[in-house]
């Protein structure tokens, strides 16, 4: 995991969530408190979010929207295909950056390692150095009460951020409703 930020994504019944913290550290510093590192893409069909660094990200959303629009919007086709390119480029496979991607139908995590992963219960995933505190709470509150999609991604965050130095409470989320 890395010591940069926490992403976490809900594949729930009625919508698809994604949320991350909006710190950005270099070392033992706080750079920046309010940065994004979620998006929409491919005309607002495909959630995205990012753990690395911020330069690494734009490329790899810019990379990761071409292989959408190529699939035509076909995410299983797009994250395979991207995942081979990330993994063969001498340069970009070094990042130490991971992505979640995610629709109404399926939520991956993908690496420059070339992993694909779905995860087993196919609706909850988290990157970034928060990420274990926020799927453990997701889980817990998915489990024992009836949260919105939202709610559970935004107070998910919310937990992670008191247990993770490197994640803050300026929490922004996106939604496929």
């Amino acid at each position: 995991m890395f010591d940069a930020t926490t992403i976490l994504a809900y594949k729930g019944k009625n919508k698809a969530v994604i949320g991350g913290d909006g710190q950005v550290t270099f070392g033992q510093t706080v750079l920046k408190n309010n940065a994004t590192k979620i998006r929409t893409l491919h005309n607002g069909e495909v959630l995205a979010g990012f753990a690395g660094s911020t330069a690494d990200a734009f490329n790899l959303f810019d990379m990761f929207e071409e292989y959408l629009a190529q699939r035509k919007g076909e995410l299983i086709k797009a994250v395979i295909d991207f995942s081979k390119a990330w993994r063969k480029d001498k340069v970009l496979r070094r990042l130490e950056a991971m992505m979640i991607v995610l629709n109404h139908e399926h939520i991956f995590i993908l690496t420059g390692n070339g992993d694909v992963v779905e995860p087993e219960d196919g609706e909850i995933a988290a990157i970034g150095s928060g990420g274990s505190y926020a799927i453990s709470a997701a889980r817990a509150l998915k489990k024992h009460t009836s949260l919105d999609e939202e709610t559970l991604v935004k107070e998910s965050l919310a937990i992670a951020a008191d247990l993770c130095i490197y994640t803050n409470h300026n929490i922004k989320t996106l939604s496929l409703g």
